[in-house]
């Protein structure tokens, strides 16, 4: 509902400057023509083509152009594209005041182009201006932003530090100590150093290659498997593209962490974790799901159900500051199951 206010809001501060201005150039021009319609017909025609021209230049030619660096086809394009648009807007107002002559494009072409055109460059300019404005504002407000929760992890990760090198350099003298018979201790012990040597060494920068994140997932995974019952089924699906590309770090075993934390503890059937990862027309995908128990609000054992749970809403604000736009996140939670997918731009 907020997002819609937001929306409407936006669409009537647009609503009111275009009506507004078609209010001020019919006032100012009206006795030009033979007929007060006839002259809002004309004021119309004129303030439609420049809202036009302008929502073509802020919408689609700067995004799809000018912040592609696509500079000189950026400029090309918008200066054909203006004069098409007045050229159009001239011969529909030759109709509209039965001009003829405004039909024929070579008739007296200097005058309609410093006449139309010009003007119309400016003006589209100053609408581009705007929102290019109004683009680095943002864009510095979302700088900003991330450097302050960038920081704070920072900040937290460096206290965080002590423990788990301590606790990382005990795990590699427990190692050593297990019996070399006893292999699923080892191995397990040495999963347990790989992810937390993942989480040290590894992570401390902004992208990462997803063939680490996926190991790193299945480690945590493969965890899970040795201290559930055999009435736990994982079903783990990786797709064979996933490599050659890089994300940002530990943003995907939330999800999954999630998933375990909330998992159902049937006794008379299986308790289900399914996770499939792929990577598909220049996206990656994430589905996970996990059986749940309806417990009631305070209870519930269901993925996301605990109040006090900060796992998800810390990486859907990350995600808001890594993937403004260019990720999509549905979460889904029914009576006997709790459903997550998560796609990212890459």
């Amino acid at each position: 509902m907020l997002q819609g206010n937001t929306i409407f809001r936006w669409k009537l501060h647009h609503l009111l400057f275009w009506a507004a201005l078609l209010g001020l150039w019919y006032f100012f021009r009206y006795e030009d023509y033979s007929s007060g319609w006839l002259a809002f017909k004309v004021t119309l025609l004129k303030v439609a083509d420049l809202a036009f021209m302008v929502y073509v230049t802020n919408y689609v030619l700067i995004p799809k152009l000018l912040y592609k660096k696509k500079y000189v086809l950026f400029g090309v394009v918008w200066l054909l594209f203006i004069m098409a648009s007045s050229w159009l807007k001239i011969f529909i107002e030759g109709h509209l005041v039965h001009h003829p002559e405004l039909f024929d494009i070579t008739h007296h072409f200097k005058g309609r182009f410093y006449d139309n055109t010009i003007p119309h460059i400016l003006l589209v300019s100053t609408g581009a201006a705007f929102k290019l404005l109004l683009d680095y504002a943002s864009a510095q407000k979302r700088m900003a932003e991330m450097a302050r929760e960038n920081a704070a992890a920072e900040l937290n990760f460096l206290k965080s530090q002590i423990n788990p090198h301590f606790v990382f350099n005990s795990l590699n003298s427990v190692y050593f100590l297990i019996d070399r018979q006893n292999a699923p201790a080892r191995d397990s012990l040495e999963k347990f150093s790989d992810m937390l040597r993942y989480q040290l060494y590894e992570c401390g920068v902004n992208q990462i290659g997803i063939e680490k994140e996926v190991d790193y997932l299945k480690d945590y995974i493969d965890l899970q498997r040795l201290r559930r019952d055999e009435n736990c089924r994982i079903d783990l699906q990786l797709s064979p593209e996933l490599n050659g590309f890089q994300i940002a770090p530990l943003l995907l075993i939330p999800f999954v962490e999630n998933a375990f934390k909330h998992l159902s503890h049937f006794s008379e059937r299986s308790n289900d974790v399914s996770i499939r990862l792929e990577r598909e027309n220049g996206s990656l995908n994430l589905w996970v799901s996990n059986t749940r128990e309806e417990k009631g609000e305070e209870g519930a054992s269901g993925a996301g159900a605990n109040p006090g749970g900060i796992g998800l809403p810390n990486v859907q604000r990350r995600l808001e500051l890594l993937y403004p736009g260019k990720h999509t996140l549905v979460i889904d939670k029914f009576s006997d199951r709790f459903d997550i997918f998560l796609k990212l731009e890459i």
